[in-house]
């Protein structure tokens, strides 16, 4: 069984990213039983429009369990879309899935919610085994709900927020409202996750998988 010690950290961005983040679970999911990741925006979005923050490629900026994420792509609605966990609600095998807010904080180093809105981090659990699949980190979400807070629990049509648009900084340089968007970030609590492949400026909808965790891949940045 192969640890996730190889990962590198992310310097700055993983120290003050993994802040809210408790220790790792004590059961790994050994055997792979895996949940789609689905577009965290309720109805049609568009993935990576302007192909400059496709999976292949984009910045990772945060990091959970010691470890920074396994993938990062920009998701795109305009501003005062709904979103939603990016978590399907059952296993490949079946188990129903469980869904817990593990992070709300201010996305930018700055602390400031006015260069790019909160970050949200869940974290996906198999309830029949009990095992901690992986996590997925939703930044730049505007108005977020008030119930959204540390342990608490999430549907898949849970809102947590919305979409906006923020004032134009190194964290969140975006110039008008087709730039608006979801900045996904996806890991695995053993080995890596992965997303599916596709051309950038593509149409999604809120069924559309976009990569799934519980897999077995052996780095970051992999292709289902």
């Amino acid at each position: 069984m192969r640890s996730r010690l190889a990962r590198t950290l992310g310097a700055l961005a993983l120290a003050l990213g993994a802040a809210a983040a408790p220790a790792a679970p004590a059961g790994a999911h050994a055997t792979a039983d895996t949940i789609g990741v689905y577009p965290p925006i309720q109805g049609s979005s568009t993935w990576d429009r302007f192909g400059v923050s496709g999976p292949a490629g984009h910045h990772i900026v945060f990091g959970n369990w010691g470890y920074t994420n396994d993938w990062a792509v920009d998701i795109y609605r305009a501003p005062g879309a709904t979103v939603v966990s990016p978590f399907g609600t059952k296993t490949a095998a079946g188990h129903p899935v469980a869904v817990t807010v593990v992070t709300v904080r201010a996305g930018c180093a700055t602390g400031n919610l006015a260069d790019g809105g909160y970050r949200i981090g869940l974290e996906a659990r198999d309830t029949t085994t009990g095992e901690i699949i992986g996590r997925a980190d939703v930044m730049h979400v505007n108005n977020k709900s008030g119930g959204i807070v540390v342990g608490a629990s999430v549907g898949p049509w849970t809102k947590l927020g919305e979409t906006g648009r923020f004032r134009y900084s190194s964290c969140y340089q975006v110039n008008g409202d087709s730039g608006a968007h979801i900045h996904l970030e996806v890991i695995n609590q053993h080995r890596y996750s992965c997303y599916v492949a596709r051309a950038a400026n593509t149409a999604l909808t809120d069924l559309t998988v976009v990569g799934r965790i519980g897999t077995h891949h052996s780095g970051q940045r992999a292709a289902c």
